[in-house]
């Protein structure tokens, strides 16, 4: 009788997770987590920049292809406006006017490196009180600046005819003389955006290494050398972003020339830039289609400039 043995069945492992390596953590999903909460936080941010900055400049451009009639209302012309704009031998000047106050402005840039390197110096007293000085110009309102500098400019009681005069010369009447006037409002300009540039410039100074001056100490390189060999390049990113939105606010000057000057001012021809050309063709003349093409003409003009010097700044530029 042949006896038949069941095989013994081996006991089944039970199964064990793998082991993770050590340090690595599983990633577990936040309950609630979800992409539409990016949404509600940039939602408020969107929605301002759609309705003041977006809408605006899309009415701007409809606008421009339009003519007001006296009463309200408007009659769509086409390309009227700026075949109009491009005639008008009025802009020629404006441009030129702009160009010149941009320039100008322009020269506030080292002289605002150059005031920021001396309050960066170790050891300075006083330099909270300078910083102050400086910014004080800034918060002023724009009408009060020109009012002040009206009268320091006047011709007849100015303080800098009186300074001028004491020293044996000569003053003039620097509002109303077209030669003068343009570069006395761009002296302003320049004087009242100082304390910004100084701020900006000076964070950009106390963001460079100390070894690296260290370096150059113990190389022999005087304070000369270091400013130009070593200060400017490392500082190129700030002057850079200084000089864009110097040339953005320039070219958009407008309160100095309107608050210095009067419409019936003998140098206006001489001082009318680009945005009080808008003014006058907006709220003086009611002609806000040729109005809208002369400010999308200058947006234009802002969105080249500010391209051709991103693309500029690829040769001049050093970034760590």
């Amino acid at each position: 009788m042949t006896v038949i043995v069941p095989r013994a069945v081996a006991p089944t492992a039970e199964r064990t997770p793998e082991a993770r390596p050590s340090g690595v953590r599983r990633r577990r999903r936040t309950p609630g987590a979800s992409p539409w909460w990016a949404l509600v936080f940039l939602g408020p941010t969107a929605l301002g920049l759609a309705v003041f900055y977006l809408w605006p400049t899309v009415r701007t451009l409809i606008i421009s292809f339009t003519k007001s009639g006296p009463f309200g209302g408007s009659e769509w012309i086409g390309f009227d406006n700026y075949a109009r704009l491009l005639q008008d031998p009025e802009l020629l000047g404006a441009l030129r006017n702009t160009a010149v106050y941009t320039v100008i402005a322009l020269i506030g840039i080292p002289i605002a490196v150059g005031i920021a390197a001396l309050l960066n110096t170790t050891g300075l007293k006083g330099r909270s009180a300078y910083r102050t000085l400086y910014f004080i110009p800034v918060v002023t309102m724009p009408a009060a600046i020109a009012l002040v500098w009206r009268m320091i400019y006047n011709g007849d009681y100015g303080v800098l005819n009186a300074a001028l005069a004491a020293v044996g010369i000569e003053g003039r009447s620097w509002l109303t003389d077209p030669n003068t006037a343009l570069v006395a409002i761009a002296v302003v300009g320049i004087w009242a955006g100082l304390g910004t540039n100084i701020v900006i410039f000076l964070a950009g100074l106390q963001g460079i290494p100390d070894t690296i001056m260290e370096a150059a100490d113990l190389d022999g390189a005087g304070p000369v050398r270091k400013f130009f060999s070593i200060t400017i390049p490392l500082l190129s990113p700030s002057i850079f972003f200084v000089s864009v939105i110097s040339v953005i606010g320039a070219l958009q000057v407008f309160d100095l020339v309107y608050m210095m000057l009067g419409r019936s001012n003998p140098a206006m021809p001489n001082t009318r830039t680009v945005v009080y050309l808008f003014y006058e063709a907006g709220f003086l003349d009611n002609d806000r289609g040729y109005a809208a093409a002369v400010a999308f003409l200058l947006l234009l003009i802002i969105l080249v400039l500010t391209i051709v010097q991103f693309r500029l700044q690829k040769k001049w530029v050093h970034y760590e």
